[in-house]
């Protein structure tokens, strides 16, 4: 007699939060060496690309001197070679070259407050243009920056993080799971009762978590970026984490969230931080051009979708 298949659940700390991996096996398939794969997987991103880790292949390259060529790992190249080429499709909404605005904002290891210092002169002068300065050799495993830049990879990595763990289950041949690291989850295949997977839409409430809707997903990654999780209040109103790199300071611009479709995490993470920045009617049209299924809540409520 086959019998039905399992339910299994792993979990674990990375990147400053929570990965998770939902799925449907034989019973009694030994789960230990999945566990410790994955693991390995989402680690392997966040020592490679954490601006939190003094250590890791991203501040390496961060400290090099201007115009010095620098080794870095296959998967960090993955992660720089797609951002510059969203930051190129997106007009530079897209942007990886935050990092020092990150910081002076609070946002980042060195911070945990605005400094005014700081955002002067993160503010102060001509700003390098990523996708200009940021050379990869991809031949060589290496890179280089032509003028000073701080590279801050937090729209992205998680979501690359999230398609390393789905390298994992299919090399374990497992066939329908839910993936995720934070709020950037990935699916495949249908549950055994012929069920999509369900994951919450969440309303963005910068006080309560709820859900707003339910997104059914099969072979689909979604990844939302948002002004209501990472924040500070000040005498001015709402600080959102996010910059907005044209102008230098934390994006304000009536967007509440983007959520964005995809066979990728990685696609779907940086999109859904592009589009929130581009704002609702350029993001609005960005999505159309590439094809991209999005879905903007604004702050005053409405909901716009190119789904």
């Amino acid at each position: 007699m086959i019998q039905a298949p399992a339910r299994y659940a792993l979990n674990g700390g990375t990147m400053g939060t929570r990965y998770s991996a939902v799925f449907y096996a034989p019973p009694g398939q030994p789960a230990e060496p999945l566990a410790r794969s994955l693991f390995e997987a989402v680690d392997r991103v966040d020592r490679q690309m954490s601006t939190w880790k003094a250590d890791s292949d991203l501040n390496r390259l961060n400290a090099a001197p201007v115009g010095e060529w620098v080794a870095i790992p296959c998967e960090l190249m993955t992660v720089l070679a797609e951002a510059l080429r969203m930051g190129r499709l997106t007009q530079g909404a897209f942007d990886i070259g935050v990092g020092r605005l990150v910081n002076a904002w609070g946002f980042g290891p060195e911070a945990t407050r605005p400094d005014r210092g700081r955002i002067e002169a993160a503010s102060t002068g001509p700003r390098a243009i990523t996708t200009d300065v940021l050379h990869l050799d991809r031949a060589s495993g290496r890179a280089r920056k032509t003028a000073p830049l701080s590279l801050d990879l937090s729209a992205i990595a998680k979501g690359f993080g999230v398609d390393e763990m789905a390298r994992v289950m299919d090399r374990f041949g497992i066939a329908t799971w839910l993936i995720g690291i934070d709020g950037e989850m990935r699916a495949k295949g249908l549950k055994p009762d012929g069920s999509s997977w369900a994951v919450a839409h969440e309303r963005p409430d910068r006080h309560v978590r709820e859900a707003m809707g339910v997104i059914e997903l099969s072979n689909m990654a979604i990844a939302t970026s948002g002004n209501y999780r990472r924040w500070f209040e000040t005498d001015n109103g709402f600080v959102s984490h996010t910059i907005q790199p044209e102008l230098g300071r934390p994006l304000d611009n009536g967007v509440a969230s983007v959520s964005v479709m995809a066979p990728s995490c990685m696609s779907a993470d940086a999109w859904a931080t592009a589009l929130l920045v581009a704002g609702a009617d350029e993001g609005t049209r960005l999505a159309q051009a590439a094809g991209i299924d999005a879905i903007f809540v604004l702050e005053d409520g409405t909901v716009r979708s190119t789904l």
